[in-house]
Formats: structure tokens, sequence, C-alpha cells
């Protein structure tokens, strides 16, 4: 008499159950990775709206400290975004070298729109506009995003 072996390999019943599993693990998954994108889309914004701000910042004292030179009837803040990255004449040296403020002009991350110049992904607000509706004007005070969506803390990107 011959005995019969076990073939190895899976039966249909447990290829089923494993395709579901899977199934149901992709499906709780998709909702964390979103969150996860999101988050960090978010944390890019934080992080180039604080560049441009300190750079912003640092131009209006080196005006005060009267290295770029400013007219008279002027703020003292940058005349356009471009100008924190292209660098101004530091009028305090004798070789007039130029002062940069940015290396680059970092991007909205939330602007979907990636023809835009960085610079165009923002909103800007100048010095003589009110807070609560920023017009831009002569000079760059404060930057703002053009985004319409909210942050997962409920507060629109434009607050920010």
């Amino acid at each position: 008499m011959m005995k019969r072996g076990h073939k190895a390999g899976f039966t249909l019943i447990e290829m089923v159950i494993v395709v579901a599993i899977v199934g149901i693990l992709a499906t709780a998954a998709y909702p964390v990775a979103s969150l996860v994108a999101r988050r960090s889309r978010e944390s890019e914004l934080r992080i180039a709206l604080r560049q441009i701000r300190e750079a912003i910042d640092a131009y209006k004292q080196a005006t005060l400290n009267k290295r770029v030179e400013k007219p008279l009837d002027a703020s003292g803040y940058p005349p356009t975004l471009d100008a924190l990255a292209e660098g101004v004449v530091d009028v305090s040296t004798p070789d007039a070298k130029k002062i940069y403020f940015l290396r680059r002009v970092p991007r909205d991350p939330t602007n979907p729109n990636a023809a835009l110049p960085a610079a165009e992904t923002w909103g800007k607000r100048s010095y003589a506009s009110p807070p609560d509706s920023p017009q831009e004007g002569d000079d760059v005070f404060d930057v703002y995003s053009l985004s319409d969506k909210t942050g997962l803390n409920n507060v629109p990107y434009r607050e920010w």
C-alpha cells in the first residue's frame, strides 16, 4: 500500500482570506497616509512662512542700520520678494557688495500651479495695507498663503 503525501501549498480559501485581510489593511492605511502627506505640506508651509518673514525682518533691520538704501518716503521693507533672494547693495561697504536675505524664495506648498514663479505663489501685504484686508503695494510687509483650504488646526492657511 502506498501512502498519500500532503502536497505543499495554499488552499483557495486560505488565499481568499489573505487577500481580504490585505484589502482591509490597505483601506485602513489610506486615510493615515493622506493625513501624513497633509501634515508634511503644513510643516513645509510653516517653514516657508518663517523663512520669508525672517528675511523680511532682516531686510527691515538692514535699512534701520543704514546698510540698504531707502528713499525718504519708503517704509524700509523690501520692494519685492525676489529682492530678498537677488540681493541688495550694501551701501555701508566701499566695494558695494550685495546682501542676500534668502538663498531662494520658497514656494507655497499649498499652491497647485507649478508653472508660477515661487514669488507669485504667495499673497503679499504691503505696510500701508490693513491686516484684515491685505493688499499688495509698494513694499512687502508680510506674506500669506493664497489657499482657500483650512489646516488640521481648523485655521485657514491664509491666516497662518
